[in-house]
């Protein structure tokens, strides 16, 4: 029971249900609903690519989540580090196949530029300055854009990719900047590690104020409407600004923790805005 709970929280729940409603939410966006079989098999490479991209990442971030993310099921020991490199090759493997009885185009997008992508950013790109950050900002863009292909609709999914990629890069290097001192133990040259706090505030503020930016530029393009500039401006827009404030304050890696949390949080607002609008 103990190692079924450990494989849950390495796949990281709360991620499998995000990428779970954004596929939901295309399919609300582009009226396909009620193809089922095409957002079961959407869903599931999604949740499966995801659960693979979590467990390969902390396979090979054992030593600095040692000191970052104490609580983590690989640092407690309370599963084996091959074991998270087998589940996460099995279900790469398993997303891949599902995603070649889709379309071309879904195929493509998750196993010839996603999946790829996953496995060089844990391998090379992690602890980069900027790189990293922007790489997984791409993948998280990717999969708007892979579930626009699903439908048949890709077209329609650049805007909320964008919004996703801006949201992403944002939280990414508010990470790096919570987990400064694992990353230099573990030899990773972030851009906090590399620069330090106080222009990494400089360059968190400067993304958050795009990003606000960019939130905006839907309505005035009249892309979504004004219930998705009201949406986004509470479930965004408000946590934005106490984000900046806090970082303001002190951009300890306790703040900076508190921070990532709460855009993580907001993702889900983020989603309503983009259904609602």
């Amino acid at each position: 029971m103990k190692s079924v709970l450990a494989t849950i929280r390495l796949f990281r729940p709360v991620n499998l249900l995000l990428g779970g409603m954004m596929v939901t939410v295309t399919a609300a966006l582009v009226d396909a609903l009620n193809q089922t079989d095409l957002l079961m098999k959407g869903t599931f490479v999604v949740m499966s690519f995801t659960a693979a991209a979590n467990a390969f990442n902390d396979y090979r971030d054992l030593e600095t989540d040692k000191i970052n993310r104490t609580n983590r099921p690989l640092p407690r020991g309370d599963l084996a580090p091959e074991t998270a490199l087998i589940l996460s090759i099995l279900l790469f493997m398993i997303g891949t196949g599902i995603s070649f009885t889709i379309n071309t185009g879904a195929f493509i997008i998750a196993a010839v530029v996603a999946l790829p992508l996953m496995v060089v950013y844990s391998l090379w790109l992690k602890g980069t300055i900027l790189i990293g950050n922007m790489i997984v900002a791409v993948i998280i863009g990717l999969s708007f854009v892979f579930a626009g292909a699903l439908f048949g609709e890709l077209d329609r999914m650049i805007m909320p990719s964008l919004l996703a990629f801006g949201f992403t890069m944002v939280r990414e290097f508010i990470k790096d900047m919570a987990d400064a001192d694992g990353d230099r133990a573990a030899g990773f040259i972030t851009f906090p590690v590399k620069f330090g706090m106080e222009k990494s505030v400089r360059i968190a503020i400067f993304l958050t104020v795009l990003l606000m930016a960019l939130l905006v530029a839907p309505y005035l393009m009249n892309i979504y409407s004004e219930k998705y500039l009201v949406a986004a401006f509470l479930g965004i827009g408000i946590p934005l600004s106490y984000i900046i404030s806090l970082l303001v304050k002190s951009p300890s890696s306790n703040n900076c923790h508190t921070a990532s949390q709460i855009l993580k949080a907001s993702v889900f607002l983020g989603l309503l805005a983009v259904y609602l609008g």
